[in-house]
């Protein structure tokens, strides 16, 4: 099957394209302002890519065309079809779909193999979840198949198929479970798609703004992926979050195993964020020694452990197996130093876009280097954040950065006045070369420069080490 993917660079459809490829199938994709990781992935497993969505395409004459979130049917202010493919496929009437369902029919559950997917579903911490649970099956030798919203580094690659192992009863999977709509033309959430016998809700806090009008909305998507576990499932959860409290009491059906910090948690941490033991109702079920830091991930490698169990691999095995996890690309990633030792600059690239999330990158990468400054930089990109409809929490998220700067280009609220409060200590800028600049003005030998952005954020992270070294 020959299949043109529209939106082929988002993560999720990238991943797509690589287990179709692994499949045996022609994949070709379009898509625009493509950047790294996910189009380097992509060149180098020979995948053509198009710039634009141009109606020509058709030309190609694909078997099918799977259709990704970013396409709508939106137009210009002059009245032209910003994605001209599209009209022409419906116009044509020509086979297409979305990418979860193409999924779900042709690798969850093909007819042939049905595999026990591992869902891992939250506001946070998905991709390095999903990718801590793929790297501790692949470890305990059961040969997990995996999509990912990221490229794992223990892995290089943000997808592929798996194996059956010896002695399973299904081929695992694990996929990062993205509570957004699946299409222009299905609003359900992706994750309806996949139908898991393993589901981590990890949290769950209001996002997407542009799609979802409150929480109780965002609360009743999750309840739909509980519907579908199976009773011989398993529900891993976070107990300290009332969201998901409130999910399982509109009705559950598969064993539910609690996490979290909360003293009545059924499986909890104990220690420091990078030297733990993993307890269960109060005895000690294993120690996790690693290199990442963060409350954060301490949670995250909990819910990793408790869903592992449930495909058969120990408690124990899975903390010693953690203890090598090396993180994901784009989550506190060390992009480049100016200089050396203690007066060394470094400059970090991570994905946090939410205000929590921005404030637990803050708080783990604190804890890693004590009293040394922390240079926030950061754009408010993601749709709920243009919307502004968590701008207030913003001044709460920076409190651990020394300085922050802020890019503001696309906003439609001041984000100057936002941050007012902070003073001095915050900056903000229309354009990313005025961004660097302020950075590189205040910039200190022995700080640490964060980069906080969900998309390519102009290329700052190579600006800014090219003018902190000149």
């Amino acid at each position: 099957m020959h299949i043109h993917i529209l939106g082929i660079c988002g993560s999720f459809m990238g991943g797509l394209a690589v287990l179709a490829r692994e499949a045996g199938h022609r994949v070709t994709g379009c898509d625009t302002g493509v950047y790294p990781p996910m189009s380097d992935q992509l060149r180098a497993l020979g995948i053509e890519l198009i710039e634009g969505y141009r109606a020509d395409q058709l030309q190609l004459k694909p078997d099918m065309y799977v259709v990704g979130n970013v396409v709508s049917r939106t137009r210009t202010d002059e009245g032209a079809a910003r994605y001209p493919l599209m009209e022409a496929i419906l116009d044509a009437g020509l086979p297409y779909t979305s990418g979860p369902q193409w999924l779900s029919e042709h690798v969850l559950h093909a007819p042939a193999l049905t595999r026990h997917v591992l869902a891992v579903a939250g506001t946070h911490g998905k991709t390095t979840t999903s990718a801590m649970l793929s790297w501790v099956l692949d470890q305990a030798g059961l040969n997990p198949g995996f999509l990912i919203g990221g490229v794992p580094l223990n892995f290089g690659v943000s997808a592929r198929s798996g194996a059956w192992a010896a002695g399973q009863q299904r081929p695992l999977f694990v996929i990062e479970a993205d509570e957004y709509d699946t299409a222009f033309f299905d609003k359900r959430s992706k994750f309806v798609h996949y139908r898991p016998r393993t589901a981590v809700l990890n949290n769950l806090e209001f996002d997407h703004a542009d799609i979802f009008p409150d929480l109780a909305a965002i609360e009743r998507q999750f309840h739909h992926l509980v519907r579908t576990v199976p009773g011989s499932g398993r529900l891993v959860v976070n107990a300290d979050q009332a969201s998901l409290q409130r999910v399982l009491r509109m009705g559950e059906w598969s064993q539910v195993e609690g996490f979290g910090l909360a003293a009545d948690a059924a499986w909890q941490v104990r220690g420091e964020p990078h030297d733990f033991e993993v307890m269960h109702q109060g005895q000690v079920r294993g120690h996790v020694r690693w290199a990442l830091g963060g409350v954060h991930n301490q949670l995250n490698a909990l819910a990793t452990v408790i869903a592992a169990e449930h495909v058969g691999v120990s408690v124990t095995d899975a903390c010693q197996i953690l203890s090598g996890f090396e993180n994901v690309k784009r989550r506190m990633e060390v992009r480049g130093q100016i200089g050396s030792g203690a007066q060394a600059i470094t400059v970090y690239d991570d994905f946090a876009h939410h205000p929590t999330a921005i404030r637990t990158t803050i708080d783990g990468l604190r804890r890693q280097v004590g009293q040394a400054r922390i240079l926030a930089v950061f754009e408010p990109r993601s749709n709920t954040m243009k919307l502004g409809a968590m701008k207030s929490q913003l001044p709460w998220s920076l409190e651990q950065a020394d300085l922050a700067f802020c890019h503001t280009a696309g906003l439609d609220w001041d984000a100057a006045e936002v941050l007012s409060g902070m003073g001095q200590r915050a900056s903000t800028a229309q354009d990313i070369d005025t961004l660097v600049a302020q950075v590189k003005a205040a910039a200190r030998p022995g700080d640490h420069v964060l980069c906080m952005s969900n998309g390519g954020f102009g290329g700052v992270h190579a600006k800014l080490l090219q003018a902190l070294k000149a």
